[in-house]
């Protein structure tokens, strides 16, 4: 089982548990067991589709004799009207994975369209468009699958995925007499061999120290888009660059424009809006 697939079932268990635990009162009083129904996944924005085979497990795990018919792949455009599934089955068992399947495929194709509007406002440009670790507790893997629906790339799925260097490590050995320099090689002395070495910097000061410790990746963190061509230049191809922070639709091409390779923007998970689909039931 892949790190995905485990994670996918894990997050499936916990959610179904929550809505579950205690049975459906209402539809265990008014639905009977061997009532038959078929409902469709409806969509009612434009958008990117991410979640449908998850949705699909949600269904077979609550009632495994529930058919369920795909029409339109994760990673798709979809526009207003369209069905991208069908699902038969006992109405019963529909009822009561209904809301759990909708949340994950309505959040994760949330996730998925606006990232794809980010990878749109810096079409032919060389810049990847990033996701961070600001994602809700317990969904990353499947938040940043989303993201690769969307046209995005994953930076650091955790903690030990890589090295980043922040300004609160900085902080946190400053009183140690340990600064950025030795730091880096601290790191570079124990971390995974060819690990990649990021470095957070916040002013063109910090940036000229990250190039001297030999950082492989300098971020950029909030800073304006003149100090950012500024750092590009004196970087001069010397490490890869990352902005970061306040990256919105409204600046990110701007942001894009200043050389940088990559832009990561936490609100692709942390504060996105659902993309409106609901299940359809046919009458009679």
């Amino acid at each position: 089982m892949t790190d995905l697939s485990k994670q996918i079932e894990e997050a499936i268990d916990r959610a179904l548990a929550e809505d579950l635990s205690g049975g459906d009162i209402t539809t265990d009083v008014l639905i009977s067991e061997d009532k038959q129904g078929r409902a469709s996944f409806l969509v009612k924005d434009n958008g990117i589709l991410a979640g449908i085979d998850i949705a699909g497990q949600v269904l077979r795990k609550v009632d495994e004799g529930i058919d369920f018919k795909v029409f339109i792949l994760d990673g798709s455009n979809i526009k207003r009207g369209d069905i991208v599934a069908v699902v038969n089955g006992r109405l019963a068992g529909i009822l009561k994975a209904e809301r759990t399947a909708l949340n994950f495929l309505q959040r994760l194709s949330g996730i998925a369209t606006e990232t794809s509007h980010y990878v749109a406002a810096v079409e032919g440009l060389p810049v990847t468009i990033l996701d961070t670790r600001k994602t809700t507790p317990g969904l990353r893997y499947l938040e940043k699958y989303a993201v690769r629906m969307g046209g995005g790339r994953n930076h650091r799925k955790n903690l030990s995925d890589a090295v980043l260097i922040k300004d609160n490590h900085l902080e946190a050995l400053h009183n140690d007499g340990i600064g950025l320099k030795e730091a880096v090689l601290k790191i570079r002395q124990q971390a995974p061999k060819g690990m990649q070495i990021e470095v957070e910097t916040k002013t063109l000061e910090e940036v000229s120290q990250a190039i001297e410790a030999g950082a492989g990746i300098i971020m950029l963190d909030n800073m304006d888009l003149e100090t950012m061509r500024r750092a590009v230049r004196i970087i001069n191809g010397r490490s890869k660059i990352e902005a970061s922070g306040n990256i919105t639709l409204k600046n990110v091409r701007l942001v894009a424009e200043t050389g940088v390779d990559f832009i990561s923007i936490g609100a692709l998970t942390h504060s996105v809006k659902a993309l409106d689909i609901s299940l359809e039931f046919e009458k009679g």
